[in-house]
């Protein structure tokens, strides 16, 4: 179908439908052309020893709407710091630009931040997936929305891969696109809607705001062979780390602050039950990890794993974006290996040191850090759809 046809069907069916049907239909609007809360040590460790003492059953949390105050106020906290600061020391990457859509398609940020505050309220859980999905698109073939194509008869995509299977909020995507179609037909791309509601979701639940780049445009192509070569390992130690971030032009500091969004979000029990049940040695925990918060993982993620089971990144604010992760990694509660790394090596214990104690140094250098995550491998111009 030409691709002028191709828009055609699209808007059409657009008007008479009010959904799409499926993720699917997300990943054919892909194809359209155009285009703080942190306190300090003492509450920490206080916090922690309630938590750690507590039955499975027990928690530290808030209500869903508590979480969202909390949010708004350190929102408001980021951005009164970040409007001070000289938060991106890097220059612009050629042909993006945030006021791309200011006169295009002046609806779009309002419309991403009312599906993503709306999504928040209903599921508090289901923010960090949505700055998940950023990342894992950026690391492979660079940020063009290739995450959301499905498969084909000829090829697996990215989606399918073993990192990728547990990623979701496909639907909040799916209704941020419908609605700006609705009111910018083929103007916006999917690429820059996964990187809007990224940033959304950050804010929403209490992190630094920045200004979104606009101006990529989406992959013809999804490749899991890509995604399972190119994405992090959650068991990774430092050094695989530092070389994936440089392989993409990022630097050290850029991949210990963009792990601070393990500040929220959850984790498979299968994913991570080798550290607390099967390590190596006699106890079967891995010694990295806190013995105390190791026995609490073992309550939460009983024998036989559950497949469907799941643990809190940070055990003391999962909801929140705040710099607790930080200080959590140098009590021994990282969940993944990879978190658990950032300390054992110099290189970025330095770094996490700084943001455990200088939660104002992490809000000026997150914002840079998505900046920077958002221009890996972007199609502009001519290239891609």
């Amino acid at each position: 179908m030409a691709p002028e046809r191709r828009r055609i069907y699209f808007i059409q069916s657009i008007r008479k439908r009010k959904r799409w049907s499926g993720v699917r239909s997300l990943a054919r609007a892909c194809l359209l052309p155009g285009r703080g809360f942190y306190g300090g040590r003492k509450a920490l460790y206080s916090s922690v020893g309630v938590l750690l003492a507590n039955d499975r059953n027990s928690t530290i949390a808030c209500s869903s709407q508590e979480m969202l105050s909390i949010g708004a106020a350190l929102a408001k906290i980021w951005l009164v710091i970040a409007l001070g600061a000289s938060i991106w020391p890097v220059s612009r990457q050629q042909q993006l630009d945030s006021n791309l859509y200011r006169s295009r398609c002046p609806a779009l940020e309002p419309i991403s931040a009312t599906a993503v505050a709306r999504q928040i309220r209903k599921d508090p859980t289901s923010a960090a997936p949505l700055v998940r999905m950023f990342f894992h698109d950026c690391f492979v073939q660079g940020c063009d929305a290739s995450v959301l194509l499905d498969s084909t008869k000829n090829s697996t995509a990215e989606k399918e891969a073993t990192p990728n299977v547990s990623l979701r909020q496909f639907d909040v995507l799916e209704e941020i696109k419908t609605q700006v179609e609705a009111k910018c037909p083929g103007v916006v791309s999917c690429a820059d809607i996964v990187a809007l509601a990224a940033r959304d979701a950050t804010v929403q639940t209490g992190g630094p705001s920045w200004n979104v780049e606009f101006g990529r445009r989406d992959g013809r192509s999804s490749s899991d062979a890509m995604a399972a070569a190119h994405l992090p390992s959650s068991r990774s130690s430092a050094q695989p780390l530092i070389d994936s971030f440089a392989a993409v032009g990022l630097s050290i500091r850029d991949l210990v602050t963009l792990s601070g969004a393990h500040t929220f979000g959850r984790a498979h029990c299968t994913q991570v039950a080798r550290r607390f049940y099967a390590f190596n040695n006699a106890s079967g925990i891995d010694p990295t990890l806190d013995s105390s918060y190791a026995q609490r993982l073992r309550r939460l993620c009983p024998q036989p794993l559950d497949a469907h089971g799941m643990v809190d990144l940070d055990p003391i604010t999962p909801n929140v974006f705040d710099t607790l992760y930080y200080q959590g990694l140098l009590m021994n509660l990282g969940i993944f290996s990879s978190d658990s790394a950032l300390v054992l090596d110099n290189r970025t214990k330095v770094f996490v040191q700084e943001y455990a104690v200088n939660p104002v140094s992490f809000v000026q250098q997150f914002p840079g850090a998505m900046v920077r995550l958002g221009r890996i491998g972007v199609l502009t111009g001519s290239q891609g759809y």
